[in-house]
């Protein structure tokens, strides 16, 4: 199944069987002007990225897979940690240092949802070290966005 990222227009779609069809690190499936939805294939041993959203609470679903979350107040202090596995949800409060590891022996499926959007629409990455590297990753101009930084990475 594939998703068109159409911009701010409304959308419906199977998100558990397009998560779960996803074989790409991040693939932006849709872009509103004040929020936005990000599947996500997170390979075995790998992981989501060490990050914090300074302005952005953050929901992530696991939907194939198994993981380690790990979250705190800074990078080097992450006191909360829970094992996840199909079906669980993580939340994440706004300016939380955070990283889910894949544990499990199959690929981890996870959507993410977040506001404001943080990735130019329909924008799909299929590594973690392809999205690392893109310099072509702004959200859209017609976006709403915050005058601080959308993300801090370890």
């Amino acid at each position: 199944m594939t998703i068109k990222d159409i911009g701010p227009e409304p959308l419906s779609f199977d998100i558990e069987r397009a998560t779960k069809e996803n074989g790409a690190y991040r693939s932006v499936a849709w872009s509103g002007r004040y929020l936005q939805v990000t599947l996500m294939s997170i390979p075995v041993d790998g992981d989501i990225g060490l990050e914090a959203h300074p302005e952005t609470d953050q929901f992530l679903r696991i939907d194939a897979g198994q993981g380690r979350v790990q979250m705190g107040p800074a990078k080097d202090d992450m006191p909360f940690e829970k094992d996840v596995s199909d079906g669980w949800c993580v939340l994440v409060p706004a300016g939380t240092w955070h990283n889910i590891t894949n544990i499990g022996p199959t690929p981890m499926q996870v959507y993410a949802i977040y506001a404001p959007a943080h990735h130019k629409p329909g924008k799909v990455q299929a590594t973690a070290g392809a999205a690392e590297a893109d310099q072509d990753d702004e959200p859209a101009a017609w976006s709403v966005q915050s005058n601080v930084v959308l993300d801090k990475h370890g």
